[in-house]
Protein backbone atom coordinates (compact mmCIF):
# COMPACT_ATOMS: atom_id res chain seq x y z
CA UNK A 1 0.00 0.00 0.00
CA UNK A 2 1.34 3.25 -0.76
CA UNK A 3 1.41 6.29 1.43
CA UNK A 4 -1.11 8.09 -1.01
CA UNK A 5 -3.70 5.07 -0.70
CA UNK A 6 -3.16 5.06 2.88
CA UNK A 7 -3.96 8.76 3.31
CA UNK A 8 -7.37 8.27 1.09
CA UNK A 9 -8.38 4.95 2.33
CA UNK A 10 -7.82 6.00 6.40
CA UNK A 11 -8.27 8.04 8.80
CA UNK A 12 -7.20 8.31 12.63
CA UNK A 13 -8.81 9.70 14.86
CA UNK A 14 -8.02 9.34 18.70
CA UNK A 15 -10.19 7.66 21.17
CA UNK A 16 -8.40 6.72 24.46
CA UNK A 17 -4.56 5.54 24.75
CA UNK A 18 -4.49 2.66 23.28
CA UNK A 19 -7.25 2.95 20.78
CA UNK A 20 -7.09 3.39 17.15
CA UNK A 21 -10.32 4.58 14.54
CA UNK A 22 -9.84 3.80 11.20
CA UNK A 23 -12.88 4.36 8.83
CA UNK A 24 -14.09 1.74 6.47
CA UNK A 25 -12.98 0.55 2.90
CA UNK A 26 -10.26 -1.33 4.17
CA UNK A 27 -7.55 -1.54 1.16
CA UNK A 28 -5.45 -4.48 1.10
CA UNK A 29 -3.98 -4.93 -2.48
CA UNK A 30 -6.94 -3.60 -4.22
CA UNK A 31 -9.26 -5.84 -1.98
CA UNK A 32 -11.94 -3.86 -0.21
CA UNK A 33 -12.47 -5.89 3.44
CA UNK A 34 -15.45 -7.16 4.72
CA UNK A 35 -16.04 -6.81 8.51
CA UNK A 36 -15.57 -10.21 9.62
CA UNK A 37 -12.56 -10.48 7.48
CA UNK A 38 -10.75 -7.13 9.08
CA UNK A 39 -12.03 -8.71 12.68
CA UNK A 40 -10.35 -11.96 11.26
CA UNK A 41 -7.33 -10.00 10.05
CA UNK A 42 -6.85 -8.50 13.48
CA UNK A 43 -7.45 -11.33 15.46
CA UNK A 44 -4.61 -13.06 13.32
CA UNK A 45 -2.09 -10.20 14.32
CA UNK A 46 -2.61 -10.73 18.29
CA UNK A 47 -4.84 -7.27 17.83
CA UNK A 48 -8.90 -7.13 19.18
CA UNK A 49 -11.49 -5.16 16.69
CA UNK A 50 -13.29 -4.07 19.91
CA UNK A 51 -16.34 -2.47 18.18
CA UNK A 52 -17.62 -1.07 14.88
CA UNK A 53 -19.48 2.22 15.17
CA UNK A 54 -19.59 5.52 14.11
CA UNK A 55 -18.82 9.63 15.22
CA UNK A 56 -22.16 9.85 15.49
CA UNK A 57 -23.53 6.72 17.63
CA UNK A 58 -20.29 7.37 20.11
CA UNK A 59 -21.65 10.98 20.62
CA UNK A 60 -25.44 9.85 20.82
CA UNK A 61 -24.20 7.41 23.39
CA UNK A 62 -22.11 9.36 25.61
CA UNK A 63 -23.72 12.80 25.18
CA UNK A 64 -27.52 11.77 23.94
CA UNK A 65 -28.96 12.48 20.64
CA UNK A 66 -29.27 16.45 20.48
CA UNK A 67 -25.49 16.28 20.32
CA UNK A 68 -25.24 14.00 17.91
CA UNK A 69 -27.09 15.85 15.59
CA UNK A 70 -25.32 16.49 12.41
CA UNK A 71 -22.34 13.83 13.21
CA UNK A 72 -20.43 12.03 10.60
CA UNK A 73 -21.87 8.30 10.59
CA UNK A 74 -18.86 7.17 8.70
CA UNK A 75 -18.29 4.07 9.99
CA UNK A 76 -15.25 3.50 12.40
CA UNK A 77 -13.81 0.28 13.72
CA UNK A 78 -12.23 0.81 17.33
CA UNK A 79 -9.13 -1.35 17.39
CA UNK A 80 -7.40 -1.86 21.10
CA UNK A 81 -3.64 -2.05 20.73
CA UNK A 82 -0.84 -3.33 23.50
CA UNK A 83 0.07 -1.22 25.76
CA UNK A 84 4.10 -1.76 24.32
CA UNK A 85 4.06 -1.87 21.01
CA UNK A 86 4.54 1.73 20.53
CA UNK A 87 5.11 1.22 16.82
CA UNK A 88 1.39 0.69 16.21
CA UNK A 89 -0.12 3.77 17.99
CA UNK A 90 -0.06 5.41 14.86
CA UNK A 91 -2.22 4.62 11.79
CA UNK A 92 0.52 4.68 9.35
CA UNK A 93 2.40 1.82 11.66
CA UNK A 94 -1.20 -0.14 12.28
CA UNK A 95 -1.11 -0.66 8.64
CA UNK A 96 2.71 -0.90 7.43
CA UNK A 97 2.42 -4.10 10.65
CA UNK A 98 -0.54 -5.71 8.79
CA UNK A 99 1.17 -5.40 5.33
CA UNK A 100 4.49 -6.78 6.80
CA UNK A 101 2.19 -9.65 8.37
CA UNK A 102 0.37 -10.52 4.94
CA UNK A 103 3.85 -10.69 3.54
CA UNK A 104 2.76 -7.51 0.95
CA UNK A 105 5.69 -5.46 2.34
CA UNK A 106 9.34 -6.10 3.80
CA UNK A 107 9.73 -4.77 7.32
CA UNK A 108 11.61 -1.28 7.45
CA UNK A 109 15.18 -0.94 8.19
CA UNK A 110 15.74 2.44 10.82
CA UNK A 111 18.75 3.91 9.76
CA UNK A 112 20.97 6.91 11.04
CA UNK A 113 22.63 9.06 8.29
CA UNK A 114 24.81 11.73 8.09
CA UNK A 115 23.91 15.36 5.82
CA UNK A 116 24.30 14.32 2.47
CA UNK A 117 26.00 17.20 1.33
CA UNK A 118 29.22 16.03 3.85
CA UNK A 119 28.34 18.81 6.15
CA UNK A 120 28.91 19.10 9.87
CA UNK A 121 25.58 17.44 11.73
CA UNK A 122 23.26 19.60 13.90
CA UNK A 123 23.79 20.00 17.46
CA UNK A 124 22.37 20.24 20.83
CA UNK A 125 24.14 22.11 23.61
CA UNK A 126 23.07 21.03 27.56
CA UNK A 127 24.51 23.28 30.06
CA UNK A 128 24.84 22.81 33.48
CA UNK A 129 21.47 24.79 34.78
CA UNK A 130 19.59 22.01 33.29
CA UNK A 131 20.98 19.43 35.90
CA UNK A 132 18.44 21.00 38.65
CA UNK A 133 15.07 20.43 36.22
CA UNK A 134 15.09 18.30 33.48
CA UNK A 135 18.83 17.39 32.71
CA UNK A 136 18.39 15.33 29.73
CA UNK A 137 18.07 15.84 25.95
CA UNK A 138 18.40 14.09 22.57
CA UNK A 139 17.63 15.46 18.76
CA UNK A 140 17.46 14.21 15.23
CA UNK A 141 16.82 15.50 12.03
CA UNK A 142 14.17 14.32 9.45
CA UNK A 143 14.62 15.53 5.80
CA UNK A 144 12.22 16.03 2.98
CA UNK A 145 9.12 15.22 4.43
CA UNK A 146 5.78 16.84 2.81
CA UNK A 147 3.13 16.96 5.25
CA UNK A 148 -0.45 16.67 4.02
CA UNK A 149 -3.37 17.62 6.35
CA UNK A 150 -4.18 14.14 7.22
CA UNK A 151 -0.49 13.36 7.63
CA UNK A 152 0.35 16.04 9.72
CA UNK A 153 -2.80 15.13 12.05
CA UNK A 154 -2.04 11.47 12.27
CA UNK A 155 1.40 12.89 13.09
CA UNK A 156 0.78 15.01 15.90
CA UNK A 157 -1.60 11.97 17.12
CA UNK A 158 0.68 9.98 17.76
CA UNK A 159 3.24 12.38 18.97
CA UNK A 160 0.36 12.80 21.77
CA UNK A 161 -0.21 9.21 21.90
CA UNK A 162 3.45 9.06 23.12
CA UNK A 163 3.14 11.73 25.27
CA UNK A 164 0.47 9.81 27.43
CA UNK A 165 1.94 6.81 27.38
CA UNK A 166 5.50 6.20 27.55
CA UNK A 167 6.20 9.91 28.24
CA UNK A 168 4.09 9.07 31.30
CA UNK A 169 2.37 12.58 30.50
CA UNK A 170 5.12 14.37 29.77
CA UNK A 171 6.47 13.85 33.42
CA UNK A 172 9.76 11.56 31.65
CA UNK A 173 9.77 13.38 27.72
CA UNK A 174 8.62 15.93 26.14
CA UNK A 175 8.44 15.67 22.23
CA UNK A 176 8.82 19.08 20.47
CA UNK A 177 8.97 18.78 16.49
CA UNK A 178 10.46 22.25 14.89
CA UNK A 179 10.56 23.58 11.29
CA UNK A 180 14.30 23.56 10.70
CA UNK A 181 14.40 25.92 7.62
CA UNK A 182 12.87 28.89 9.89
CA UNK A 183 15.88 28.07 12.79
CA UNK A 184 19.60 27.18 12.35
CA UNK A 185 22.29 25.39 15.07
CA UNK A 186 23.48 24.78 16.89
CA UNK A 187 20.92 24.76 19.36
CA UNK A 188 21.35 25.47 23.29
CA UNK A 189 19.40 23.62 25.75
CA UNK A 190 19.23 25.49 29.07
CA UNK A 191 17.63 26.33 32.29
CA UNK A 192 16.15 29.81 33.26
CA UNK A 193 14.30 32.05 35.87
CA UNK A 194 10.56 32.51 34.89
CA UNK A 195 11.22 36.02 35.02
CA UNK A 196 13.97 35.75 32.14
CA UNK A 197 12.26 34.05 29.58
CA UNK A 198 9.92 35.77 26.74
CA UNK A 199 9.07 34.65 23.83
CA UNK A 200 5.57 34.67 21.68
CA UNK A 201 3.98 31.03 22.21
CA UNK A 202 2.79 28.59 19.74
CA UNK A 203 -0.88 30.16 18.61
CA UNK A 204 -0.62 33.24 20.56
CA UNK A 205 -0.36 36.68 19.05
CA UNK A 206 1.66 38.12 21.83
CA UNK A 207 5.06 37.78 23.72
CA UNK A 208 4.48 36.14 27.37
CA UNK A 209 7.22 35.44 30.41
CA UNK A 210 7.30 32.15 31.14
CA UNK A 211 5.78 33.05 34.30
CA UNK A 212 2.83 35.03 32.47
CA UNK A 213 2.52 32.04 30.44
CA UNK A 214 1.99 29.48 33.14
CA UNK A 215 -1.04 32.03 34.84
CA UNK A 216 -2.59 32.12 31.26
CA UNK A 217 -2.40 27.85 30.45
CA UNK A 218 -4.14 27.63 34.25
CA UNK A 219 -7.63 27.80 31.95
CA UNK A 220 -6.24 25.94 28.80
CA UNK A 221 -8.01 22.47 29.15
CA UNK A 222 -4.84 20.81 27.28
CA UNK A 223 -2.06 22.14 28.50
CA UNK A 224 -3.25 22.75 32.31
CA UNK A 225 -2.53 19.32 33.16
CA UNK A 226 1.38 19.98 32.47
CA UNK A 227 1.71 23.15 34.21
CA UNK A 228 2.62 21.14 37.88
CA UNK A 229 5.48 19.69 35.92
CA UNK A 230 7.91 22.78 36.26
CA UNK A 231 5.82 25.76 37.77
CA UNK A 232 7.10 25.39 40.97
CA UNK A 233 10.68 25.17 40.11
CA UNK A 234 13.37 27.94 40.11
CA UNK A 235 14.55 27.45 36.88
CA UNK A 236 12.28 26.63 33.70
CA UNK A 237 13.84 24.25 30.81
CA UNK A 238 14.35 26.29 27.59
CA UNK A 239 15.38 25.87 23.97
CA UNK A 240 17.16 28.73 21.41
CA UNK A 241 18.85 28.30 18.58
CA UNK A 242 22.04 30.15 17.58
CA UNK A 243 19.85 33.01 16.86
CA UNK A 244 18.18 33.18 19.99
CA UNK A 245 14.60 32.49 18.59
CA UNK A 246 12.49 29.94 20.95
CA UNK A 247 12.10 26.61 20.14
CA UNK A 248 10.86 25.45 22.84
CA UNK A 249 9.50 25.57 26.55
CA UNK A 250 9.26 21.46 27.21
CA UNK A 251 7.41 20.18 28.16
CA UNK A 252 4.38 22.92 28.24
CA UNK A 253 4.53 24.70 24.65
CA UNK A 254 6.48 25.08 21.50
CA UNK A 255 7.40 28.71 19.99
CA UNK A 256 5.36 30.52 17.19
CA UNK A 257 8.08 31.16 15.18
CA UNK A 258 9.18 27.66 14.18
CA UNK A 259 5.69 26.09 13.83
CA UNK A 260 5.81 22.82 10.81
CA UNK A 261 6.18 23.26 6.96
CA UNK A 262 7.71 20.41 5.07
CA UNK A 263 11.24 20.27 6.66
CA UNK A 264 11.16 18.94 9.85
CA UNK A 265 13.72 19.07 12.86
CA UNK A 266 12.51 16.36 16.06
CA UNK A 267 13.78 15.84 19.35
CA UNK A 268 13.51 12.43 19.31
CA UNK A 269 12.71 10.05 16.65
CA UNK A 270 9.12 10.25 15.07
CA UNK A 271 7.89 7.02 13.41
CA UNK A 272 6.29 8.16 9.73
CA UNK A 273 6.57 7.03 6.60
CA UNK A 274 10.37 7.67 6.22
CA UNK A 275 13.27 5.28 7.71
CA UNK A 276 16.42 7.53 7.63
CA UNK A 277 16.72 9.98 10.59
CA UNK A 278 19.69 12.55 10.09
CA UNK A 279 22.43 12.15 12.94
CA UNK A 280 22.46 15.24 15.41
CA UNK A 281 24.93 15.93 17.96
CA UNK A 282 24.39 16.60 22.04
CA UNK A 283 26.85 17.99 24.08
CA UNK A 284 26.24 17.55 27.68
CA UNK A 285 27.73 20.08 30.02
CA UNK A 286 30.64 17.51 31.05
CA UNK A 287 31.94 17.79 27.65
CA UNK A 288 29.87 14.32 26.68
CA UNK A 289 29.36 14.08 23.21
CA UNK A 290 26.75 11.92 21.78
CA UNK A 291 25.09 11.10 18.84
CA UNK A 292 21.42 10.32 18.38
CA UNK A 293 19.07 9.13 17.14
CA UNK A 294 20.69 5.55 18.11
CA UNK A 295 18.42 3.24 15.98
CA UNK A 296 20.08 0.13 17.55
CA UNK A 297 19.22 -3.27 16.21
CA UNK A 298 20.59 -6.56 18.27
CA UNK A 299 20.12 -9.97 17.68
CA UNK A 300 18.78 -12.91 19.88
CA UNK A 301 19.40 -16.39 19.35
CA UNK A 302 17.42 -19.46 20.27
CA UNK A 303 16.31 -22.71 18.75
CA UNK A 304 13.23 -23.71 17.06
CA UNK A 305 12.93 -26.45 19.42
CA UNK A 306 12.44 -23.60 22.22
CA UNK A 307 9.76 -22.46 20.46
CA UNK A 308 7.76 -25.59 19.37
CA UNK A 309 8.37 -26.98 22.61
CA UNK A 310 6.75 -23.84 24.41
CA UNK A 311 4.11 -22.58 21.57
CA UNK A 312 2.93 -26.44 21.33
CA UNK A 313 3.90 -26.69 17.24
CA UNK A 314 6.25 -28.64 15.28
CA UNK A 315 7.69 -26.35 12.41
CA UNK A 316 11.74 -26.66 11.30
CA UNK A 317 13.26 -23.88 11.90
CA UNK A 318 12.70 -22.23 8.65
CA UNK A 319 9.21 -22.21 8.44
CA UNK A 320 9.45 -20.55 12.27
CA UNK A 321 11.81 -17.91 11.04
CA UNK A 322 9.78 -16.96 8.27
CA UNK A 323 7.02 -16.73 11.18
CA UNK A 324 8.61 -13.85 12.87
CA UNK A 325 9.83 -12.07 9.73
CA UNK A 326 6.23 -11.75 9.10
CA UNK A 327 6.15 -10.28 12.74
CA UNK A 328 8.76 -7.57 11.25
CA UNK A 329 11.58 -9.55 13.61
CA UNK A 330 13.56 -10.05 10.64
CA UNK A 331 14.52 -13.84 11.27
CA UNK A 332 16.97 -16.64 9.45
CA UNK A 333 18.74 -19.71 10.18
CA UNK A 334 22.06 -19.88 11.30
CA UNK A 335 22.82 -23.22 10.12
CA UNK A 336 24.13 -24.48 13.23
CA UNK A 337 21.32 -27.02 13.98
CA UNK A 338 18.01 -25.98 14.54
CA UNK A 339 19.07 -22.19 15.55
CA UNK A 340 17.11 -19.01 14.67
CA UNK A 341 19.16 -15.82 14.50
CA UNK A 342 16.25 -12.85 15.08
CA UNK A 343 16.98 -9.28 14.57
CA UNK A 344 15.18 -7.15 16.91
CA UNK A 345 14.37 -3.58 15.46
CA UNK A 346 14.88 -0.31 17.05
CA UNK A 347 11.41 0.13 16.97
CA UNK A 348 10.18 -3.29 18.70
CA UNK A 349 11.15 -2.14 22.65
CA UNK A 350 8.47 -4.68 23.61
CA UNK A 351 10.95 -7.81 22.57
CA UNK A 352 12.89 -7.65 25.75
CA UNK A 353 13.17 -12.03 26.65
CA UNK A 354 13.23 -15.09 24.28
CA UNK A 355 9.74 -14.91 25.50
CA UNK A 356 8.35 -12.46 23.34
CA UNK A 357 9.62 -13.90 20.55
CA UNK A 358 8.56 -17.07 21.28
CA UNK A 359 5.07 -15.32 21.57
CA UNK A 360 5.48 -13.55 18.22
CA UNK A 361 6.05 -17.10 16.33
CA UNK A 362 3.19 -18.02 18.12
CA UNK A 363 0.93 -15.18 17.02
CA UNK A 364 2.41 -15.49 13.54
CA UNK A 365 1.38 -19.08 13.49
CA UNK A 366 -2.18 -18.64 14.72
CA UNK A 367 -3.74 -19.42 18.01
CA UNK A 368 -6.65 -21.29 16.22
CA UNK A 369 -3.81 -23.74 14.54
CA UNK A 370 -2.69 -24.96 17.57
CA UNK A 371 -3.72 -28.29 17.78
CA UNK A 372 -5.10 -29.10 21.36
CA UNK A 373 -3.66 -31.77 23.42
CA UNK A 374 -4.08 -33.02 26.61
CA UNK A 375 -1.09 -31.70 29.35
CA UNK A 376 1.21 -34.57 30.60
CA UNK A 377 1.15 -33.15 34.27
CA UNK A 378 -2.12 -34.53 35.84
CA UNK A 379 -3.11 -32.47 39.08
CA UNK A 380 -6.60 -31.93 40.70
CA UNK A 381 -6.85 -28.08 42.01
CA UNK A 382 -7.42 -27.69 45.89
CA UNK A 383 -8.69 -25.11 47.86
CA UNK A 384 -6.11 -22.82 49.86
CA UNK A 385 -6.64 -24.44 53.53
CA UNK A 386 -6.87 -20.84 54.74
CA UNK A 387 -9.52 -19.88 52.71
CA UNK A 388 -11.49 -23.14 53.31
CA UNK A 389 -11.15 -22.26 57.43
CA UNK A 390 -11.90 -18.60 56.25
CA UNK A 391 -15.31 -19.88 54.20
CA UNK A 392 -16.53 -22.29 57.05
CA UNK A 393 -16.21 -19.51 59.54
CA UNK A 394 -18.07 -16.30 57.42
CA UNK A 395 -21.23 -18.92 57.41
CA UNK A 396 -21.34 -19.89 60.92
CA UNK A 397 -20.55 -16.28 61.73
CA UNK A 398 -23.29 -15.05 59.71
CA UNK A 399 -25.73 -17.78 61.31
CA UNK A 400 -25.17 -16.45 64.68
CA UNK A 401 -26.41 -13.32 63.33
CA UNK A 402 -23.64 -11.13 62.12
CA UNK A 403 -23.36 -8.92 59.20
CA UNK A 404 -20.66 -9.74 56.96
CA UNK A 405 -18.38 -6.80 55.66
CA UNK A 406 -16.07 -6.00 53.42
CA UNK A 407 -14.06 -2.98 53.97
CA UNK A 408 -11.04 -1.50 52.16
CA UNK A 409 -7.38 -2.46 52.48
CA UNK A 410 -5.98 0.87 52.48
CA UNK A 411 -6.98 3.76 54.78
CA UNK A 412 -5.02 7.06 56.38
CA UNK A 413 -2.40 6.48 59.12
CA UNK A 414 -5.47 8.29 61.35
CA UNK A 415 -7.51 5.12 61.00
CA UNK A 416 -4.95 2.78 62.72
CA UNK A 417 -3.37 5.55 64.96
CA UNK A 418 -4.57 8.31 66.60
CA UNK A 419 -8.25 7.39 66.15
CA UNK A 420 -7.57 3.93 67.97
CA UNK A 421 -5.15 5.58 70.66
CA UNK A 422 -2.10 4.47 68.83
CA UNK A 423 1.43 5.25 68.03
CA UNK A 424 1.94 5.28 64.09
CA UNK A 425 5.21 3.94 64.66
CA UNK A 426 4.24 0.98 67.09
CA UNK A 427 1.81 -0.75 64.19
CA UNK A 428 4.57 -2.02 62.03
CA UNK A 429 2.04 -0.55 59.06
CA UNK A 430 3.50 -0.66 55.28
CA UNK A 431 3.03 3.06 54.09
CA UNK A 432 2.03 3.82 50.63
CA UNK A 433 4.86 6.04 49.07
CA UNK A 434 2.66 8.35 46.73
CA UNK A 435 -0.91 8.37 48.09
CA UNK A 436 -3.16 9.96 46.02
CA UNK A 437 -5.44 10.68 48.79
CA UNK A 438 -5.29 10.74 53.02
CA UNK A 439 -7.82 8.24 52.99
CA UNK A 440 -5.80 5.71 51.56
CA UNK A 441 -1.88 6.33 53.03
CA UNK A 442 -1.12 2.73 54.64
CA UNK A 443 -2.48 -0.98 54.25
CA UNK A 444 -4.62 -1.96 57.14
CA UNK A 445 -3.30 -3.15 60.72
CA UNK A 446 -6.27 -4.01 62.06
CA UNK A 447 -9.65 -4.62 60.50
CA UNK A 448 -11.33 -2.96 63.42
CA UNK A 449 -11.47 0.60 61.53
CA UNK A 450 -13.08 -0.28 58.59
CA UNK A 451 -15.77 -2.20 60.52
CA UNK A 452 -16.47 0.87 63.09
CA UNK A 453 -16.47 2.88 59.81
CA UNK A 454 -19.02 0.72 58.43
CA UNK A 455 -21.26 1.63 61.73
CA UNK A 456 -20.96 4.95 61.42
CA UNK A 457 -22.24 5.08 57.80
CA UNK A 458 -25.26 2.47 59.09
CA UNK A 459 -25.94 4.54 62.47
CA UNK A 460 -29.24 5.34 61.48
CA UNK A 461 -30.12 1.17 60.88
CA UNK A 462 -32.02 -0.52 63.71
CA UNK A 463 -29.72 -1.49 67.10
CA UNK A 464 -28.09 -3.53 67.88
CA UNK A 465 -25.64 -3.70 64.38
CA UNK A 466 -23.01 -6.70 64.54
CA UNK A 467 -20.70 -7.13 61.81
CA UNK A 468 -17.74 -9.10 61.24
CA UNK A 469 -14.94 -9.75 58.83
CA UNK A 470 -12.39 -11.70 58.03
CA UNK A 471 -9.74 -10.68 56.03
CA UNK A 472 -6.06 -9.55 55.15
CA UNK A 473 -4.09 -6.84 57.20
CA UNK A 474 -0.63 -6.75 56.30
CA UNK A 475 2.66 -5.84 59.08
CA UNK A 476 5.99 -5.36 57.88
CA UNK A 477 8.36 -7.99 58.50
CA UNK A 478 11.84 -7.99 57.91
CA UNK A 479 12.58 -11.77 57.43
CA UNK A 480 10.05 -11.55 54.64
CA UNK A 481 11.92 -11.13 51.00
CA UNK A 482 9.04 -8.67 50.38
CA UNK A 483 9.58 -6.84 53.80
CA UNK A 484 6.21 -7.53 55.15
CA UNK A 485 3.79 -10.63 55.24
CA UNK A 486 -0.17 -10.88 54.90
CA UNK A 487 -1.96 -11.87 58.26
CA UNK A 488 -5.62 -13.36 58.20
CA UNK A 489 -7.78 -11.77 61.22
CA UNK A 490 -11.43 -12.18 62.52
CA UNK A 491 -12.78 -9.20 63.64
CA UNK A 492 -16.26 -8.40 65.35
CA UNK A 493 -18.80 -5.63 66.55
CA UNK A 494 -21.49 -5.41 68.53
CA UNK A 495 -23.08 -1.99 68.66
CA UNK A 496 -26.05 -1.07 70.89
CA UNK A 497 -27.12 0.51 74.11
CA UNK A 498 -26.02 -1.41 76.56
CA UNK A 499 -21.78 -2.56 75.72
CA UNK A 500 -22.90 -6.11 75.22
CA UNK A 501 -19.48 -7.94 76.23
CA UNK A 502 -21.19 -11.19 76.88
CA UNK A 503 -22.10 -11.17 73.14
CA UNK A 504 -19.01 -10.58 71.68
CA UNK A 505 -17.48 -13.34 74.56
CA UNK A 506 -20.07 -15.47 73.35
CA UNK A 507 -18.74 -15.34 69.55
CA UNK A 508 -15.60 -16.04 71.28
CA UNK A 509 -16.93 -18.74 72.33
CA UNK A 510 -18.35 -20.04 69.45
CA UNK A 511 -15.67 -20.00 67.30
CA UNK A 512 -13.30 -21.83 69.68
CA UNK A 513 -16.21 -24.36 69.43
CA UNK A 514 -16.11 -24.45 65.83
CA UNK A 515 -12.47 -24.86 65.36
CA UNK A 516 -12.73 -27.59 67.76
CA UNK A 517 -10.76 -25.70 70.42
CA UNK A 518 -11.53 -27.00 74.39
CA UNK A 519 -11.57 -24.70 77.05
CA UNK A 520 -8.06 -24.50 78.71
CA UNK A 521 -4.77 -23.47 79.65
CA UNK A 522 -2.42 -25.58 77.86
CA UNK A 523 -4.20 -27.16 74.89
CA UNK A 524 -7.36 -24.98 74.92
CA UNK A 525 -7.92 -21.38 75.16
CA UNK A 526 -8.42 -18.62 77.88
CA UNK A 527 -8.86 -15.33 78.19
CA UNK A 528 -7.02 -13.04 80.75
CA UNK A 529 -7.46 -9.30 81.59
CA UNK A 530 -4.62 -6.81 79.94
CA UNK A 531 -4.96 -3.56 78.71
CA UNK A 532 -4.74 -1.65 75.64
CA UNK A 533 -5.21 1.69 74.90
CA UNK A 534 -8.17 1.24 72.02
CA UNK A 535 -9.65 -0.54 75.20
CA UNK A 536 -11.95 0.61 78.15
CA UNK A 537 -9.69 0.42 81.13
CA UNK A 538 -10.57 -3.06 83.07
CA UNK A 539 -12.59 -4.14 80.22
CA UNK A 540 -10.17 -5.57 77.66
CA UNK A 541 -9.27 -9.29 77.72
CA UNK A 542 -5.77 -10.99 75.68
CA UNK A 543 -6.77 -14.34 74.41
CA UNK A 544 -4.51 -16.89 74.49
CA UNK A 545 -4.95 -20.53 72.19
CA UNK A 546 -2.19 -23.58 73.62
CA UNK A 547 -0.36 -21.15 74.98
CA UNK A 548 -0.34 -18.53 72.46
CA UNK A 549 -1.72 -14.45 72.67
CA UNK A 550 -3.81 -14.65 69.34
CA UNK A 551 -5.98 -11.41 69.88
CA UNK A 552 -7.78 -9.37 72.08
CA UNK A 553 -11.50 -8.75 73.00
CA UNK A 554 -13.32 -5.81 75.33
CA UNK A 555 -15.37 -3.11 74.87
CA UNK A 556 -13.60 -0.16 73.30
CA UNK A 557 -12.52 3.16 74.61
CA UNK A 558 -14.95 6.30 74.72
CA UNK A 559 -12.65 8.25 72.68
CA UNK A 560 -12.37 5.53 69.85
CA UNK A 561 -15.96 5.27 69.47
CA UNK A 562 -16.10 9.28 69.52
CA UNK A 563 -13.28 9.36 66.63
CA UNK A 564 -15.33 6.86 64.44
CA UNK A 565 -18.23 9.42 64.86
CA UNK A 566 -20.47 6.79 66.76
CA UNK A 567 -22.66 7.50 69.80
CA UNK A 568 -23.04 4.29 71.91
CA UNK A 569 -21.03 1.65 73.38
CA UNK A 570 -19.39 -1.20 71.41
CA UNK A 571 -17.87 -3.98 71.90
CA UNK A 572 -15.34 -5.97 69.69
CA UNK A 573 -13.10 -8.90 69.25
CA UNK A 574 -10.20 -9.10 67.03
CA UNK A 575 -7.90 -12.84 66.63
CA UNK A 576 -5.46 -13.95 64.10
CA UNK A 577 -7.03 -17.02 62.76
CA UNK A 578 -3.98 -18.93 60.96
CA UNK A 579 -2.76 -20.78 64.16
CA UNK A 580 -5.79 -23.00 63.61
CA UNK A 581 -4.29 -24.43 60.46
Amino acid sequence: MTQSQCDSEFQALSNSLFSIYLNNNILFSNHILADEEFDELCFEFGLELDEITSEKEILSREQGDEKAAGASDVVLYKIDVPANRYDLLCLEGLVRGLQVFKEKLEAPRYKRVSPADGGEPQRLVITEETASVRPHAVAAVLRNISFTQERYESFIELQEKLHQNICRKRTLVAIGTHDLDTISGPFTYTAKPPGDIRFKPLNQSKEYTAAELMSHYKTDSHLRHYLHIIENEPLYPIIYDSNGIVLSMPPIINGELNTHTHTQYAFTGAWIDVFFAGRAEVVYPDGRLCVYPELAYRTETLSGDFINKRVGINESAESIAQLLTRMCLRSEVSGEGDLIQVEIPPMRADVIHACDIMEDAAIAHGFNNIVRSTPRTYTVANQLPLNKLTELLRQDLAAAGFTEALTFALCSQEDIADKLRKNIVETRAVHISNPKTAEFQVVRTSLLPGLLKTLAANRKMPLPLKLFEISDVVLKDETKDVGARNNRRLCAVYYNKSPGFEVIHGLLDRVMQLLDVKPGRNQGYHIQAAEDSTFFPGRCAEIFSCGKSIGHLGVLHPDVISRFELTMPCSAIDIDIEPFL
